[in-house]
């Protein structure tokens, strides 16, 4: 299946990178359609596929087309496309906040997968939720489910409503933890720590503490409750966490991103 691209930013590369990779596809049979030519000349050196300055030359013969634009871009960009999108090419979007609506009367095609990947697909760490359209065929899904889990993780959303949720959670999220990560490492640096070591230590214990979690299937307070002995420092950090208003802070912004991924779509 030849597959396009609209947009060749980063996550258009992640998942190129994916296709390439786990051979979905060779890069002979990857185009993509991308305005900015240092881009383009980047994205064939590196990955040896075909390029164009225009979009629609870029869907010629795909079977799959990946919409990856920003989403203020997406205005311009479904005019251009509309009605000029070959019946058998399912058009797989990974615009923020564009429904299944908009994407179907936008482009006056029928065959549509919505997809919220995050930033993580670029080390194969991804957290991918997706939907497809009724008319979408087998062949398109069986392709996307493919190359979704060469991204990492992929969880298939039989409610669209979970895409809105699933932005403001995972694809959202890593920003939150990069947050997290950032001021344990400033903590270790105030008190006294050299940058380096803090910064181990830090990467270390997250990502540890995540594989703990993932590996073990309890649940996070089970744990939580391990390293917490009575009287100790541990309960103390999590009582300053709690007057510090640290879960209430965590509950408003992944909410602040539902709502804004909503006003997004509408």
């Amino acid at each position: 299946m030849r597959i396009a691209f609209i947009g060749g930013g980063i996550m258009a590369e992640a998942i190129i990178g994916g296709i390439i990779e786990s051979k979905i596809a060779p890069p002979s049979d990857v185009n993509v359609g991308e305005p900015v030519e240092p881009r383009r000349q980047y994205l064939e050196e590196t990955y040896g596929l075909t390029t164009h300055s225009g979009n629609l030359d870029a869907l010629e013969g795909a079977g799959l087309s990946v919409l990856a634009v920003k989403p203020q871009s997406l205005p311009y960009v479904l005019p251009e496309l509309r009605g000029k999108i070959a019946p058998d090419n399912t058009v797989l979007s990974i615009v923020a906040g564009a429904t299944m609506k908009t994407l179907v009367d936008g482009l006056g095609h029928e065959s549509v997968i919505r997809v919220m990947p995050n930033t993580p697909a670029q080390i194969g760490a991804g957290m991918s939720v997706w939907t497809a359209s009724a008319s979408v065929p087998a062949e398109a899904t069986e392709t996307t489910r493919r190359i979704l889990g060469a991204l990492g993780e992929e969880q298939y959303a039989d409610d669209e409503k979970l895409i809105d949720m699933a932005t403001a959670l995972s694809a959202s999220g890593p920003a939150y933890v990069f947050m997290f990560v950032e001021a344990l490492i400033d903590a270790g640096v105030y008190l006294g720590m050299a940058r380096d070591v803090a910064r181990k230590l830090a990467l270390q214990t997250v990502l540890g503490s995540t594989q703990l979690v993932k590996e073990t299937g309890r649940h996070p307070a089970d744990l939580k409750d391990m390293v917490t002995s009575p009287g100790g420092t541990t309960i103390e950090a999590v009582r300053a966490l709690e007057d510090g208003g640290f879960r209430a802070a965590i509950f408003a912004a992944v909410n602040a991103a539902f709502e804004k991924s909503k006003a997004l779509g509408s």
